[in-house]
């Protein structure tokens, strides 16, 4: 494979011709495919494959699909198109993708301000719309002509509004108190720790606290719209259980798979490119040595820029770690809706 040249410290995952071909024999495709998909990389087209997984499959399903603008995917390339067309396009293959969804499951499925309107218009023909999130990014294309987008939507719906799974304990964050406020000298509503004064909130649909992987990540890959671990990681943590299946019909890089796998759910994901595919191994080859995800520690998620706190936090987690102090778990109580 064609290796480029990069930085020094450039973290960027690459891949070996060796690895290329160790990695390749772990995929299942349409001529090799077989009964048992869980925890497997599907290499192919979606409408092809769709038929090799069973209804009712997946407790949760998560989907970045092509949004609607002209991109190159690794050579494979999707091109603008009008509004009738790209609602065209959802048609042929979203409905065959709710039927793989349990019937107390959740959807996610990401978009920005372009295509979002066909996307909600998609799933409110097959699911009940819970709610809208929305992730600043920060990075974007600056525009002349035009604000700078830096948002991106992500669709939260379910198949019954009155029986789905949220644990909404599981995805809490943890922000640093600016102006701590105190009542009969306590800390009102934060705590005062030896990482700091941190205060646990819970989250809202707005969050600003996710970067989009870049170079000295090790999760970054040369996919052109990778999704960050950490935002995965909450919708994987607030809408799933240990064991659960983990499903995506887009899987790019690998990202779904690899953030189920570190936080112990099942998966299962397709997609048409093979390179993507054998990054998407490598990553969960990895994921069994390191399974952390930049960002998340100790059961909370921490605030954008927060990396001397979190490294405080550690230190200090291993210190108590050896005195024998407890530390939060990883995942709180559930809540059933």
């Amino acid at each position: 494979m064609e290796e480029k040249q990069r930085a020094q410290r450039n973290r960027t995952l690459t891949l070996t011709e060796e690895e290329a071909c160790r990695f390749k024999k772990n995929l299942m495709t349409e001529a090799n495919i077989q009964d048992d998909i869980i925890n497997k990389t599907l290499n192919g087209d979606l409408n092809a494959l769709l038929p090799f997984i069973p209804d009712e499959f997946a407790d949760l399903i998560i989907i970045d699909p092509p949004y609607n603008l002209s991109k190159d995917f690794n050579g494979m390339k999707f091109s603008s198109r009008t509004r009738q067309e790209y609602d065209e396009y959802l048609e042929q293959w979203f409905p065959t993708v709710c039927r793989k969804l349990k019937k107390n499951g959740s959807l996610y499925m990401c978009g920005d301000w372009k295509c979002t309107s066909s996307l909600q218009n998609a799933i409110e023909k097959e699911l009940t719309i819970l709610n809208r999130i929305t992730w600043q990014r920060e990075k974007g294309r600056g525009a002349k002509s035009n604000w700078k987008n830096g948002m991106e939507d992500i669709w939260f719906a379910v198949k019954n509004p009155n029986d789905y799974y949220f644990n909404v304990e599981a995805v809490k964050i943890k922000r640093k108190v600016i102006a701590p406020y105190k009542e009969d000298g306590k800390p009102k509503d934060w705590e005062d720790s030896s990482d700091g004064k941190f205060r646990i909130t819970y989250p809202s649909n707005f969050w600003d606290d996710i970067s989009i992987p870049f170079w000295s990540m090790p999760e970054n890959t040369d996919h052109p719209t990778q999704k960050p671990e950490k935002l995965y990681a909450k919708l994987i943590l607030a809408s799933s259980k240990e064991g659960d299946i983990v499903f995506d019909p887009f899987l790019g890089s690998g990202t779904t798979s690899v953030v189920a796998k570190k936080l112990n759910r099942r998966y299962c994901g397709i997609e048409l490119n093979e390179e993507y595919c054998l990054w998407a191994e490598k990553r969960l080859y990895m994921a069994e040595k390191n399974p952390s995800i930049q960002g998340y520690s100790d059961g909370v998620f921490w605030e954008r820029n927060s990396i001397s706190e979190q490294t405080k936090a550690k230190a200090n987690a291993k210190a108590n770690a050896k005195t024998g102090k407890s530390l939060p778990s990883q995942e709180q109580p559930q809540m059933l809706f």
